[in-house]
């Protein structure tokens, strides 16, 4: 008979947008009986691995013990979850056993999907072939980068949804940036093929993306979705508007296509995307009231950054702790989302934008201009917001990311 065990709170997700949230429910409600379902060893900064592919950071400083950011008060249950009964306030583990809950939080992330490019997963970390999406691969990306004089390199970006859409060009251009540095810039032909039809989804940003796209001579190619890599022989085939092209390359960046978790699409919990199906501005399940999702694993249509998690935790607390209460959500999302494209070291086009594409700017225009390469914003990526993160974002402190209140729509 399968065990089964009861916590008031359960956190389906030890990643950024789980232990923020439950670090935000026990700031307001030390008292509480939270449990976090998780079975990671270790918990990543996911936006330092651009870094490391660029050669700014080291891969060990941006990951540590799992257990060392488990909020104080939380019970750590290290297993993962394997389907949710919510008609019967129920998740299920991997080992089978059950746990029960009075109120849930779904943040299980978003799944990077390698199978969906042919002959890529056997080609990974060798012949070329890297990913700054994966922490053992970032350092092979600054390898290739350092040791490529001449030739093609590549860089993909598959369709939408993929978390931190900035994420495929800010490899891009660090590459660029140290190519140039290094005066072997003009032997490397550098292609950009995104799948999508823009280089970035908020126009206001693109002037100054475009500056650096034109500077480093890179060609950008819309419309090019990577299907299939041939390691050996160093190919990339895309499939485009006018059928299959194949491209010879010495250097390939791979972005994956993602999709949501399988236990999280193959539920009710489930949108039509697979994601959790909440209300975009109370993160409120739309059909189970005591279920908040948020993070890269919630039906939200912003963009899937570290950012938003942020941003998001604060008002999944708030209107989760009214759900036990018996009241009504008070506090709203507005779809603020960050993006701080690093166009060269030492400067960053920083990018911050909520619902519709709005700019949504944390500082004033004369401090940082967000749509302009600036030093002060790299600093801010560099040295401010891995401190952030580490002592700010996961203890439950709301510095710039206090909940907001909400709008009449």
């Amino acid at each position: 008979m399968a065990q089964s065990i009861h916590h008031q709170v359960v956190v389906v997700g030890g990643g950024a947008a789980g232990i923020a949230t439950a670090a935000s429910i026990l700031k307001r409600r030390s008292s509480i009986d939270i449990a976090i379902i998780d079975p990671a060893e270790t918990h990543a900064y996911q936006p330092g691995w651009t870094m490391v592919g660029g050669g700014v950071f080291e891969a060990e400083s941006t990951i540590r013990p799992e257990k060392s950011v488990i909020p104080k008060g939380a019970t750590w249950i290290k297993q993962a979850a394997a389907g949710f009964q919510p008609e019967n306030n129920q998740v299920t583990l991997s080992d089978g056993s059950i746990v029960g809950y009075d109120a849930l939080v779904v943040a299980p992330g978003i799944r990077l999907a390698w199978e969906k490019i042919d002959g890529l997963e056997e080609t990974l970390g060798k012949n070329g072939v890297t990913s700054n999406y994966r922490y053992d691969l970032a350092p092979y990306t600054w390898e290739l980068v350092k040791g490529l004089k001449k030739g093609r390199a590549i860089f993909t970006q598959p369709p939408m949804p993929i978390k931190c859409a900035g994420a495929p060009q800010k490899s891009m251009y660090l590459s660029c940036d140290h190519w140039r540095r290094m005066g072997v810039l003009g032997d490397i032909e550098v292609e950009f093929r995104n799948a999508g039809g823009v280089i970035f989804g908020v126009k206001d940003y693109v002037p100054a993306l475009m500056e650096y796209v034109e500077k480093y001579g890179i060609d950008t190619q819309f419309g090019s979705n990577l299907i299939a890599v041939d390691g050996t022989a160093q190919k990339a085939t895309f499939a485009t508007e006018d059928g299959e092209v194949t491209r010879d390359f010495d250097m390939l960046h791979v972005v994956p296509p993602q999709v949501a978790p399988q236990f999280l699409a193959d539920s009710p919990l489930a949108a039509e995307s697979g994601f959790t199906d909440v209300d975009q501005f109370t993160l409120q399940h739309v059909r189970y009231p005591n279920v908040f999702g948020l993070g890269d694993g919630g039906s939200t249509p912003n963009a899937k950054t570290m950012a938003a998690a942020r941003k998001q935790a604060p008002v999944a607390a708030v209107n989760l702790l009214r759900e036990l209460d018996g009241k009504g959500p008070t506090a709203g999302y507005d779809g603020y989302g960050s993006c701080p494209l690093t166009v060269e070291r030492g400067k960053i086009v920083l990018a911050e934008f909520a619902y519709g594409g709005k700019l949504a700017p944390s500082f004033p225009t004369w401090l940082i201009d967000g749509t302009k390469a600036r030093r002060l914003s790299w600093m801010l990526k560099a040295d401010a917001l891995p401190w952030i993160y580490w002592n700010g974002m996961l203890k439950g402190r709301e510095w710039l990311a206090g909940p907001g209140g909400l709008i009449a729509h």
